[in-house]
């Protein structure tokens, strides 16, 4: 079986789904699956362009229009000649030149798809740029999704907001993974304690709010490390945010080794978000035994509760939650432990199944919609 995935960019910088999608295509090839990755080389250096090459076959095209859309005409000029060779794509994301350049070559050829939309049809990020969104989910979404075969969701929060506020029925649920090792999750006792934000830096993760609840602690043993870019003003603001406290550090982008080293040092993970339809770094962190803060915006919110692996707290009710944490090294270790077991649920070598039987199924089905 061959499979085409159409991501708009792999550069981590872009945030978790495309930090997850080299991952994917290696797990699903090791299950027999022949898949291709076509991309543009948006904030890809050459190095690391080479660097995606050496790990998945990919086809990577060139930019040449807009930040955001990221338009391609080699990319729709490629995708329009071969993509009939498939069987199957998987298109991930929807407001972008890739997915409806991807979309419509599959619907003129006859070819099914799939979209993971990695929750930007929530209806909190659909009122993001409201009047943009209608538009073109009238002239492009709407098509796009209605005549997929299955739409790819990776929690059941954001398949069933996203359903019940565009009225979709045709969704499966299946996660991202994780790289979980053998190591058993680490007591940190002894350690420098530190809480860890590992985000693209973004208003919508509320990490201002964060860093207030952090200065008010008055905790000097502990740090908030801060690791991640974003936008230039909206960081500058965090930095203004923090003032002279000597215990909020930023760290700026950190990948590779310098990552793994802060998610294996961290005490607490945390990631007040207003809205996230995953939250890759939350899952690597309790892969790491890291138990984390979240809200229940995060759309694991649910199984985080439930086994116990971190704590689930309301905005309002932050500074109290995280004065509660810190000061409790024992709970912090029996969280961290949960959150270790919680994450071998999610390996990619589980995801890469579950993708591959939905596959077999939309093939053998003739690219009918999944119901």
């Amino acid at each position: 079986m061959r499979v085409l995935h159409v991501i708009p960019s792999v550069s981590e910088r872009s945030g978790g789904p495309a930090t997850a999608i080299v991952p994917m295509c290696r797990a699903l090839a090791e299950r027999g699956v022949e898949v291709v990755l076509a991309t543009t080389s948006h904030g890809l250096t050459p190095a690391q362009t080479d660097q995606v090459k050496e790990r998945v076959t990919a086809r990577i095209f060139p930019v040449q229009v807009g930040e955001s859309f990221k338009y391609s005409r080699p990319l729709k000029t490629w995708l329009d000649d071969n993509v009939k060779e498939f069987d199957l794509v998987h298109v991930h994301a929807v407001f972008n030149h890739a997915s409806v350049a991807a979309a419509r070559a599959c619907r003129k050829s006859g070819v099914p798809y799939i979209v993971r939309p990695l929750g930007t049809l929530d209806p909190w990020s659909m009122k993001q740029k409201q009047f943009k969104k209608r538009i073109f989910w009238r002239f492009a979404g709407k098509a796009m999704l209605e005549r997929s075969a299955a739409v790819h969701y990776t929690t059941a929060a954001e398949k069933h907001a996203t359903e019940e506020y565009l009225g979709l029925n045709h969704g499966r649920v299946i996660p991202l993974g994780v790289k979980v090792n053998g190591l058993a999750a680490r007591n940190r006792a002894g350690s420098d304690p530190y809480v860890l934000v590992l985000s693209r830096l973004h208003p919508k993760k509320n990490i201002e709010v964060l860093i207030d609840a952090f200065k008010s602690l008055r905790r000097g043993d502990w740090r908030l490390v801060i690791a991640g870019d974003g936008p230039c003003d909206y960081v500058a603001a965090l930095r203004e945010r923090a003032g002279r406290a000597v215990n909020v550090v930023f760290t700026g982008w950190v990948e590779g080794e310098e990552k793994e080293a802060l998610l294996r040092g961290a005490s607490l993970l945390a990631l007040p978000s207003q809205q996230e339809n995953f939250g890759l770094c939350v899952m690597e962190a309790m892969a790491h035994g890291v138990p984390v803060l979240i809200t229940p915006q995060v759309n694991l919110a649910a199984e985080i509760d439930a086994a116990g692996a971190g704590w689930v707290v309301e905005l309002p009710h932050l500074n109290h939650r995280l004065k509660q944490i810190i000061e409790n090294d024992t709970e912090q270790l029996v969280r961290g432990h949960a959150a270790y077991q919680l994450a071998q649920n999610y390996s990619w070598e589980k995801t890469a199944t579950k993708l591959a039987t939905v596959y077999r199924e939309i093939v053998n089905n003739g690219g009918a919609n999944l119901h």
